[in-house]
C-alpha cells in the first residue's frame, strides 16, 4: 500500500511517499480502507518533534480517517466488512495511507448524508470541540462562551456546538472570517487585530483558548466568578496560567485533551448529517501533496479543515 512516512523529525521535506506492507488488525481492531484523511496542527507538531506522542520515527501521520472496513479483527462486534466508518486515531501508523488500523471503540458509522471528505474533516477538531463544550464545560442554555480562533478548525465547530446547546457565543477572529461565523450562528464577534477582547468582553462562563501566548492570562479577565478557562491548544500547558493562579482569583483553569470516542463521534455525526453542524473544508489535496497540506496547516491562515483525498 502507499503511505506517507517520515524517518526523522523535521520540516515538511521529511515526508515521503513510500510503499509499505498492508497492516493486519489485532484483537479489538479493524482494517480501514482509507478514502480521506483530515490534516490537523497536531500532525505537523508531532513531525517537528514539538509533541512527543510515540517516541522516535518512523511515523505515518494522520489522526482523522474516513473509509470502509476491509477486515475485522478478533473480538470485534457491531461492525463488519464493507461498513463505512470514520474515526479519530491515536497511533504512529496513521491515516495518510491507503489502509490503516483503528480500534473499534474509536469508530462511528459514517452517516450516508456525509461524504468521506466531510467525515474525515470532523473527528479531531469535532471531538475536541464537542468534548470541551459538552463534557468539560458542561455548557448550559443561556451561558456565555468566548471562542478564540473561532474561524479555525476547532473554533468554527465549537461555535456551532455551543449554539446547538443554547449558549450565547462570542468569537475572536479577523474581520475576513466574520461573515462565515455569523452564518454559523455566532452572536458577537471581535476582530482581534482592531480590538482587545480582554477589554471588550466580560462575564463569560467559559473560554475556549487554542492560541497560547498571552491569550490565557488575558482571557481570565473576561470570566465571571467561577468561570472556566479551557486550554485546547494541544501543545502542553500554557505556563502563563496555572490552576492555582486561576483558583486564587476565584476562577478555574483546565488543560483539555481530546479522547478518541466512537460514541461521541456518532453524536457529532448526527448533528452534521442534520445540518446543525457544518464543517468548512478549506482545501482538498491528494495524498502525494501531504507536505503542502501540512505547510498550509502550519501557516495559521486556514479557515476550516484541510483534507487529503485518497482514491
Amino acid at each position: 500500500m502507499r503511505a506517507i512516512r517520515y524517518e526523522s523529525f523535521g520540516g515538511p521535506e521529511v515526508l515521503r511517499l513510500v510503499e509499505l506492507e498492508r497492516p493486519a488488525p489485532g484483537p479489538g481492531e479493524v482494517l480501514v480502507r482509507v478514502r480521506a484523511a483530515g490534516v490537523n496542527p497536531v500532525d505537523w507538531k508531532v513531525r517537528q518533534g514539538i509533541l512527543d506522542k510515540w517516541g522516535q520515527p518512523p511515523i505515518t501521520p494522520g489522526f482523522d480517517v474516513s473509509g470502509e472496513i476491509a477486515e475485522v479483527g478478533p473480538g470485534v462486534t457491531g461492525f463488519r466488512r464493507g461498513d463505512e466508518v470514520f474515526a479519530a486515531l491515536s497511533s504512529p501508523n496513521g491515516a495518510y495511507a491507503d489502509y490503516t488500523v483503528a480500534p473499534a471503540t474509536a469508530l462511528a458509522r459514517k452517516p450516508a448524508a456525509l461524504d468521506h471528505i466531510t467525515a474525515a474533516a470532523l473527528p479531531i477538531a469535532g471531538l475536541t470541540a464537542w468534548q470541551a463544550v459538552v463534557h468539560a464545560a458542561r455548557l448550559k442554555p443561556g451561558q456565555r462562551i468566548l471562542v478564540h480562533a473561532a474561524a479555525g478548525g476547532v473554533g468554527h465547530l465549537a461555535v456551532q456546538i455551543a449554539k446547538a446547546h443554547g449558549a450565547y457565543v462570542i468569537g475572536t477572529a479577523s474581520a475576513s472570517g466574520h461573515a462565515l461565523l455569523r452564518s454559523l450562528g455566532a452572536d458577537e464577534l471581535i476582530d482581534y487585530r482592531e480590538a482587545d477582547f480582554a477589554e471588550a468582553v466580560r462575564d463569560v462562563d467559559v473560554v475556549l483558548d487554542s492560541m497560547n501566548d498571552d491569550y490565557g492570562p488575558r482571557s481570565l479577565e473576561t470570566l465571571r466568578p467561577g468561570g472556566l478557562l479551557l486550554a485546547v491548544n494541544g501543545t502542553g500547558a500554557d505556563e502563563r496560567v496555572t490552576p492555582e493562579a486561576a483558583a486564587a482569583r476565584g476562577l478555574r483553569y483546565e488543560l483539555f485533551g481530546m479522547t478518541p470516542s466512537g460514541a461521541d463521534l456518532a453524536k457529532l455525526g448526527e448533528l452534521a448529517a442534520a445540518g446543525t453542524v457544518r464543517v468548512r473544508i478549506a482545501e482538498i489535496l491528494p495524498l502525494e501533496e501531504a507536505a503542502r497540506a501540512q505547510e498550509l496547516s502550519a501557516s495559521g491562515r486556514v479557515r476550516g479543515k484541510i483534507v487529503l483525498s485518497i482514491a
